[in-house]
């Protein structure tokens, strides 16, 4: 199987983490999988949660549905590698003015914004290309058209594609070695525990909960623990997939 292989990168990243409104707002350390699908959505042109707020106001409905970029992009299986060390991108708050008059009711209508941005964030991005969105997805991607222009999070963010090229995919279904991307610490039949790691040799581990799927009532992020290290991890009845001289995960 074929697995479409690019790099995703930027002067800035902001992916916002809802938790925290008021004084400073956070970002995840890493693209998480809506933020990528996301991106992918406005390459392809499917409404996003803009679309489905006019169409509920609209409609007057409270049933459970999803942004069309979502619904039509969830099945893709996807893959991230940062490119930084120990998969630690560099973050830094940014304090800067918001004028337009109705960011708020303070007088003057100027609201002071801080937020947490990645410096110089990098990522290797593969998407299994097992389905047909999958396929038109990549089309588009290799013919570099796109209907929205993609951003990082935010519009103050662009996003950069390169690197791109398509490379065959080997299943691996058990083994124990180094994955070389993010994978879920827990996932199905996937499961990673201490009796799993081999310490020798290991120098770093990067975990953080990111989102994979979105509650199909309210929108909010359903979250999952990922990690990253040069550790040895062992897996059985759960498929990973060497490309070159990569083994990775799809979630």
């Amino acid at each position: 199987m074929n697995a479409l292989h690019f790099t995703l990168s930027g002067k800035t990243a902001f992916f916002k983490k809802p938790e925290v409104n008021t004084y400073v707002y956070f970002t995840y350390g890493n693209i998480h999988k809506i933020a990528l699908l996301g991106i992918f959505g406005a390459i392809l042109g499917y409404g996003g949660h803009t679309q489905k707020f006019a169409q509920t106001k609209k409609t007057k409905t409270t049933e459970e549905s999803f942004p069309e970029f979502y619904e039509k992009l969830s099945s893709l299986k996807v893959s991230v590698i940062p490119r930084a060390e120990n998969g630690f991108i560099r973050k830094k708050i940014q304090t800067f003015n918001n004028s337009v008059g109705y960011a708020s009711g303070e007088q003057g209508g100027n609201l002071i914004v801080k937020e947490q941005w990645l410096e110089e964030p990098a990522w290797e991005i593969y998407v299994l290309l097992d389905c047909d969105e999958a396929e038109k997805l990549c089309k588009a991607i290799q013919e570099r058209k796109c209907v929205y222009i993609p951003y990082l999070g935010k519009n103050d963010h662009f996003a950069d594609i390169s690197r791109i090229k398509l490379e065959e995919a080997g299943e691996l279904r058990c083994g124990q070695a180094r994955i070389d991307s993010l994978f879920p610490k827990e996932s199905g039949k996937l499961q990673i525990n201490d009796d799993f790691w081999s310490e020798e040799g290991m120098t770093f581990k990067y975990e953080e909960k990111l989102p994979v799927k979105l509650d199909a009532l309210t929108n909010n992020y359903i979250l999952q623990s990922f990690i990253y290290t040069d550790a040895a991890a062992a897996w059985e009845n759960q498929k990973a997939y060497r490309i070159n001289d990569r083994i990775i995960m799809f979630y």
